[in-house]
């Protein structure tokens, strides 16, 4: 999804660009992103160590939610990758006139909609991504292949196959420190 994404950006060499959210799409999308050359990349989450470590892929400015109003209208692009109840809304207003936005997050009822008067008077491209088409799988797998993207810093633990149920107990645990869990065959 991170790959559609991207393609459906098409962040430019220079521009200024936004990630909502650090969890593991944002993520992957600041490192895809921080290859295209962008002249500024600030990431939004409200976890401090998220914000490291998008600040460690390549962003240029890790920002809080609660500083989205500040920078309004700024960004040339704006990904929202986190999917919470108003990430749709704010990501609309942090982009500039004229300017992309690409929802990429899986929002729950009760989210917060999308002001149409400034989706109108601003003149956003708004679009949502969900999966991928085949192209956007092997330009994955190319950017994978050649460590344009790397996810192994997003791993946090590791089990044999065997160990299926802990896997899925610790990540169901909900704890904050669990990043992603990776099963290797014995």
């Amino acid at each position: 999804m991170v790959a559609s994404a991207g393609r459906a950006g098409r962040a430019g060499a220079g521009e200024r660009v936004a990630v909502v959210g650090a969890g593991t799409l944002g993520l992957l999308a600041v490192q895809l992103l921080a290859a295209g050359s962008p002249g500024e990349l600030t990431v939004f989450d409200p976890r401090m160590e998220r914000a490291v470590q998008a600040l460690e892929f390549g962003a240029t400015h890790a920002c809080t939610p609660e500083e989205t109003q500040d920078l309004a209208g700024r960004y040339d692009l704006v990904v929202e990758t986190a999917g919470a109840p108003s990430t749709a809304a704010s990501s609309c207003l942090l982009a500039r006139r004229g300017g992309r936005v690409i929802l990429t997050g899986i929002f729950t009822a009760g989210a917060t909609g999308i002001d149409l008067v400034h989706l109108s008077l601003s003149q956003l491209t708004v679009r949502s991504v969900f999966g991928a088409p085949s192209s956007a799988w092997a330009f994955a797998v190319r950017a994978f292949g050649t460590g344009l993207i790397d996810p192994r810093p997003l791993i946090t633990h590791e089990f044999p196959l065997e160990r299926f149920g802990d896997a899925v107990a610790l990540v169901g645990g909900g704890d904050p420190k669990t990043g992603k869990v990776l099963l290797r065959p014995s």
